[in-house]
């Protein structure tokens, strides 16, 4: 025995020194590298699509611990109504296509193929398909969606027929 591997062994091949690796994505930034590798492989999702003229087409595509992974496809003129996720945070990334994303004192932002958005629990937003081509988009919720809450349409104002201004001091998004 000349060496130290040759004493104690490849390091390598010693799982009980190498960290733990983690039971699921536990950041933002973790969940959008989840999204990124499953945009990156169109093999997963391509052959999932469907696209449906009544409404919006959905698939649950992944599920871990705590999480779940979907999979929406929007024809023009499709959107989801004013919602939030409950208590779920989530992030989202269109895949193809383009969305248009309405939230309340925020104006619209258009998202295009690459484009995320990360957002909390209680994040009251809009998105519709306003382009003349379909969209496709992923989005992952943590912990999974139980409830989507609608809101109501925001008038030219920004805000919902009889709601009160917010001081910007006070808003949380």
């Amino acid at each position: 025995m000349d060496n130290d591997n040759a004493i104690a062994g490849d390091p390598t091949a010693l799982p009980h020194l190498l960290p733990p690796p983690a039971e699921h994505p536990a950041t933002v930034a973790e969940f959008a590298a989840l999204i990124a590798g499953i945009a990156e492989d169109g093999s997963c999702w391509r052959p999932l699509v469907r696209y449906d003229a009544a409404s919006r087409w959905y698939h649950r595509l992944l599920t871990g611990p705590g999480y779940e992974v979907w999979l929406l496809s929007w024809v023009p003129g499709q959107g989801s109504g004013r919602h939030d996720h409950g208590r779920s945070s989530g992030v989202c990334a269109v895949l193809s296509g383009a969305l248009t994303e309405s939230a309340a004192g925020r104006g619209e932002r258009v998202l295009t193929p690459g484009s995320m958005r990360a957002f909390a629990p209680g994040y009251v937003h809009e998105m519709v398909n306003v382009s003349l081509e379909p969209a496709v988009s992923l989005h992952v919720y943590f912990p999974g969606l139980t409830e989507m809450r609608m809101h109501p349409r925001l008038a030219a104002s920004g805000r919902s027929a009889g709601e009160e201004p917010v001081p910007r001091a006070t808003l949380t998004c």
